[in-house]
């Protein structure tokens, strides 16, 4: 008997399965879910009822009379709040503030500085006093600075660039 030779092609060929038929009695049905209830929308809300004004043509009513205005004296009052007094000699100005480190650099104006002093520090947002703990001119540290001097200064609250420096008097 002759034997047959295996068709040329692919050497490993994959099992193909076989479809099978559905039966519409064999089909998976839904199950019932719970359904939720839509959710409700906020009321939509309007604009109050304006006042109605009366028609330009509409008669006044006459209340109870009301004594004449006295005059008044007419004093000129200043659109500005009044502003504290300053806590003490104005020295200088600060003209920048390193937050990683809690020191201002200050430009004194006028006058002198010693450790010890007590100062006054006051801007837009910043009003604190403190005792002078150490003093730095150059990376060196100081005891006394003089006007036009440019001198670190360790800070116990937040300065800002132009807060100005007082000089406290005890």
């Amino acid at each position: 008997m002759p034997t047959r030779k295996k068709a040329k092609g692919k050497t490993k060929t994959k099992a193909k399965r076989k479809k099978s038929h559905v039966t519409k009695a064999t089909t998976r049905r839904k199950t019932a879910t719970a359904r939720k209830k839509p959710a409700k929308k906020a009321p939509v809300r309007r604009a109050s009822p304006k006042k109605a004004t009366p028609p330009a043509n509409a008669a006044v009513k006459p209340g109870p009379a009301s004594p004449p205005a006295q005059p008044v004296a007419a004093t000129p009052t200043p659109n500005v709040p009044a502003q504290p007094a300053p806590p003490g000699e104005r020295i200088g100005v600060v003209t920048h503030y390193y937050s990683h480190l809690s020191v201002a650099t200050v430009r004194l104006e006028a006058g002198t500085l010693r450790v010890g002093d007590v100062i006054h520090i006051r801007g837009h947002t910043t009003d604190f006093s403190q005792r002078i703990e150490s003093l730095e001119v150059n990376h060196a540290p100081a005891t006394e600075v003089g006007p036009d001097d440019d001198f670190g200064l360790k800070v116990v609250g937040h300065a800002r660039e132009h807060d100005v420096v007082y000089k406290v008097r005890p």
